[in-house]
């Protein structure tokens, strides 16, 4: 009895490594799984041999749990089957063979509900939560197997091929192991949660982030705000335009009619130098497009028509902003600041949980640098979004607002927005 129990804990113990490991392999992100097999050591030589070939170690894992499971079900069947012998037999062919069918109906439940929990989807979910961790820890044990069931799993490997290729003209496994955009984001996402608060991120591990982000965001997301826009009325005088490029310090200049929705063109500061006498003589035609357009789309236009500068407009039309090919690149390689770049938006940690932030800042960019889980949704992208989309109004100075354990406390404030906020964390 005790080398029977025995052997069916070791049974459920393999059968539980076998498809822990076949489900960490399917799981594992193929980055990781990459990067480890680089650091040349034992174990990363060993995970390096496991993975040449997919097929091959799925299919010693599948041998492997098969034989535990057959291990398993021999002995606990005989264990169950003595368990019942108790059971004394009655004169009544009927009553025996109902006696025999629940003797087998009993074995056979018994041993899958203990199958099933303890060698199946307890394991399962396990190692595929710690994946990576448990593939490159049990790389060596698993190694083992590999090589024990290497001449049964290249005889079901050919049997697969066979089969597939005569009857589905599809040759068997012969691809190697590749990665996705999605496992690529998700371990630079985790290499960045570990980086401690006080250390800078490598600039590599930011710009990766960066350009997988970069096919996802869209126009609104990059622009300069129309009330940021410096534009002047078709008919303004040349003399105060080239003032307003002194002054500024931008080589382009956006013009409109009546008002900043009725953006007709852009004037370079270039061609004040052909001595205009009105600015029709050197208007260039502008791009628009909609602020929902994703920005690598928008670039793409702008390359096709020569262009740097584009209006964005929103659902109905009106200026909703401007964007540059530097705005699109910067949303790539961060912020390029030149001489005429404004001053820097206010962002001061005062303590653990006291801070000061310019409205305009946005709110994946505090949440990426302070660590602070600020509220993220489409309908905002700047922490002025944020407090105004929440309180359904624009808030005056002095105003509070509280946003679950979040107190902010407007600083500075117009009549139009909001320029500088407080924010205090009650943690309970």
């Amino acid at each position: 009895m005790e080398n029977q129990g025995l052997i069916i804990l070791l049974s459920l113990v393999f059968s539980a490594f076998f498809s822990g490991m076949e489900i960490a392999y399917i799981s594992a992100n193929k980055v990781h799984i990459e990067i480890e097999k680089k650091q040349k050591d034992f174990t990363s030589k060993i995970l390096s041999k496991l993975t040449f070939k997919p097929s091959k170690f799925i299919a010693s894992m599948l041998i492997g749990n098969n034989i535990a499971l057959v291990i398993y079900g021999l002995v606990m069947g005989d264990l169950i089957i003595r368990f019942f012998e108790g059971m004394s037999p009655t004169n009544s062919a009927f009553l025996n063979f109902m006696v025999s069918d629940a003797k087998i109906l009993s074995q056979t439940l018994i041993s899958t509900f203990i199958i099933l929990f303890t060698a199946e989807f307890f394991p399962k979910v396990f190692f595929q939560i710690y994946a990576n961790r448990l593939l490159r820890f049990l790389a060596i044990p698993a190694y083992f197997f590999y090589q024990l069931f290497h001449p049964l799993a290249l005889f079901v490997m050919w049997i697969s091929d066979v089969l597939l290729i005569k009857f589905f003209n599809v040759e068997g496994d012969k691809i190697q192991l590749s990665f996705t955009k999605v496992e690529l984001g998700d371990y630079i996402s985790e290499r960045m949660e570990k980086v401690d608060e006080r250390e800078e991120v490598d600039s590599e591990i930011q710009f990766f982030q960066n350009a997988l982000e970069f096919s996802e965001v869209k126009a609104r997301e990059a622009m300069v705000p129309r009330n940021e826009v410096v534009a002047v009325e078709i008919n303004e005088n040349i003399t105060n335009v080239i003032q307003l490029f002194t002054q500024t310090g931008y080589s382009k200049i956006l013009i409109y009619k009546e008002n900043k929705d009725n953006i007709v063109g852009y004037v370079h500061s270039f061609d004040m130098f052909k001595r205009p006498k009105t600015i029709d003589e050197i208007l260039i035609p502008v791009i628009f497009v909609p602020e929902t357009l994703l920005i690598k789309d928008a670039l793409n236009t702008l390359i096709k028509k020569k262009k740097s500068i584009c209006v964005v407009i929103d659902e109905y039309g009106g200026t909703s902003g401007i964007m540059t090919v530097e705005d699109i690149v910067e949303e790539l390689f961060g912020e390029i600041e030149d001489e005429h770049d404004p001053v820097m938006l206010t962002e001061k940690k005062i303590n653990e949980n006291h801070y000061l932030f310019s409205a305009r800042l946005e709110v994946d960019y505090i949440n990426e640098k302070y660590k602070i889980n600020l509220p993220e949704s489409d309908q905002y992208e700047t922490l002025s979004g944020l407090i105004v989309h929440h309180s359904e109004d624009i808030l005056g100075k002095n105003d509070q607002i509280k946003i679950d354990d979040m107190h902010f406390i407007v600083k500075e404030a117009t009549n139009k927005r909001l320029d500088l906020v407080e924010l205090q964390i009650k943690k309970d």
